[in-house]
């Protein structure tokens, strides 16, 4: 069996989020129970050059975008074991970002062809899975289907498509179908990709995948549903039989406590060592070097989805627990604003690093003793994984992939490992926090046992990957 993940990012060789860290360590575990995988993804030209000098040529072939046809050069670089390919073409990755192009659906839509027509291209490869990740790849299924049905390269492939974030699905004028993809009107149906009078990409990849996935079992019940479904519920609950969640999971090699870089004093289980954190995050934060105060993190992206809003409302409430308070992170400028405003109002409370530091968030996780995350919907969320790797506990809204890593210490204190709120409420957010400072203030044996629960859950890709593999060979 040999997968290959099509994807538009893949740590380390280019990332904006979440799903760069998924296509960069999935196939890592994937690798290490012994499967044969493969990743494809652009030739950004924002790749660093000190990888770009290792790509070395396979090939070169011509791609059919509709009444194009455009020239595609093949790349390969091994990295960890995992061979990287790379597709070439200066006009559509010679850019300055990687998402925000006003061609982005003819940018995608060469991409996904140029991935398919590569499988014949692949040193000793012959594909039995094709896995592809959000909008930027939805149309591969379709196109498997539509265009290749009859190559003898591609017609036992299987396809599973994963939704790492359903907020963005690839919104396109009804033009795109024929004049880009190459479709004809049978294709701009509700049953297909139409979308409030749009061609919707991720419903490609929704509609014609051997199988979806999500991030987290509750998320992917929860998008049958109005509320969390994107106006795709329907589409959801029509395939449901084909729907799984799995949990993503943390690059053990990157968040280890006991050998991490960034953090000043490495620990496994040691309080002490926490502690000595502690007051070396309160020192660079310059918030007054207190071990008794309890301090509170975020480390998140400045929106409403990440429950800033909650925050905003009872933000001074919380301050008079008599608590520390750190926020990384950039967004919404009003979000920026309000932070900036209470760190000048309350600067021996209140710490806003408003950018991307990814040392700091290392320190943060290292030393904070409670991490904040209301979200209002999460699939996965990685923030509380790393946190509880860390040993620091977690209080998050009861949603998604917060639901299915955290474990109520109020429901269960032998193996809790966190703290959960239902609903998407203030005043139900300063209840959980009030609790839990309560908690640390009155009963240390607790709140270590808390510790130690966190410390101690496993995040690692590996029972992850096993769920994939598992979901591969069922497919075949």
């Amino acid at each position: 069996m040999t997968i290959v993940f099509a994807v538009a990012e893949a740590a380390p060789f280019i990332k904006t989020g979440g799903l760069g860290d998924v296509a960069g360590s999935l196939p890592a575990a994937l690798h290490r129970q012994g499967a044969d995988v493969r990743v494809i993804m652009p030739k950004y030209s924002l790749i660093q050059e000190n990888f770009r000098q290792e790509f070395k040529q396979i090939t070169h072939f011509q791609v059919q975008v509709a009444w194009r046809n455009q020239y595609c050069g093949l790349e390969e670089m091994v990295y960890q074991g995992i061979p990287f390919y790379f597709i070439d073409n200066e006009y559509y990755f010679k850019r300055n970002s990687i998402y925000d192009e006003f061609d982005k659906a003819e940018q995608f839509t060469f991409f996904s062809r140029a991935v398919l027509e590569s499988l014949e291209h692949l040193p000793e490869c012959h594909t039995t899975i094709l896995h592809c990740h959000d909008w930027h790849t939805a149309l591969i299924p379709l196109m498997l289907e539509e265009f290749y049905q009859h190559n003898p390269c591609h017609y036992q492939i299987k396809t599973v498509f994963t939704i790492h974030n359903l907020k963005y699905q690839g919104i396109f004028g009804k033009e795109v179908l024929e004049d880009i993809i190459g479709l004809g009107e049978e294709y701009f149906t509700p049953d297909t990709l139409e979308f409030n009078q749009a061609v919707n990409f991720m419903k490609a990849g929704l509609l014609y995948a051997d199988r979806v996935t999500t991030v987290s079992p509750t998320y992917a019940r929860e998008i049958q549903t109005p509320y969390f479904g994107e106006h795709l519920e329907g589409v959801f609950k029509k395939r449901s039989d084909h729907l799984i969640g799995i949990v993503n999971g943390l690059d053990y090699d990157v968040f280890n406590p006991n050998k991490d870089p960034f953090i000043k004093y490495p620990f496994s289980s040691s309080s002490q060592a926490k502690q000595k954190n502690k007051k070396h995050l309160q020192s660079l934060l310059k918030l007054p070097v207190n071990d008794k105060a309890p301090l509170l993190a975020m480390v998140t992206r400045l929106a409403d989805q990440k429950g800033l809003d909650l925050l905003a409302r009872v933000f001074e409430e919380i301050l008079a627990l008599d608590v520390q308070f750190v926020v990384l992170g950039t967004g919404e400028s009003q979000y920026e604003d309000m932070l900036r405003y209470f760190a000048q109002k309350y600067p021996q409370n209140v710490a806003a690093k408003l950018s991307f530091d990814n040392e700091l968030a290392h320190q943060i996780y290292g030393g904070a003793d409670i991490l904040l995350m209301p979200s209002r919907f999460e699939p996965c969320g990685m923030s509380q994984m790393m946190a509880m790797r860390y040993g620091t506990i977690p209080i998050v809204r009861n949603t998604g992939g917060l639901t299915d890593t955290v474990l109520s210490f109020d429901d269960d204190p032998e193996r809790g490992n966190g703290f959960h709120f239902e609903n998407y409420n203030a005043h139900d957010f300063l209840y959980v926090i009030q609790h839990a400072v309560k908690l640390f203030h009155e009963d240390q044996q607790a709140w270590s046992i808390l510790k130690e629960n966190a410390l101690h859950t496993d995040f690692s890709w590996d029972r992850s990957a096993q769920a994939y593999l598992k979901l591969y060979e069922d497919l075949i």
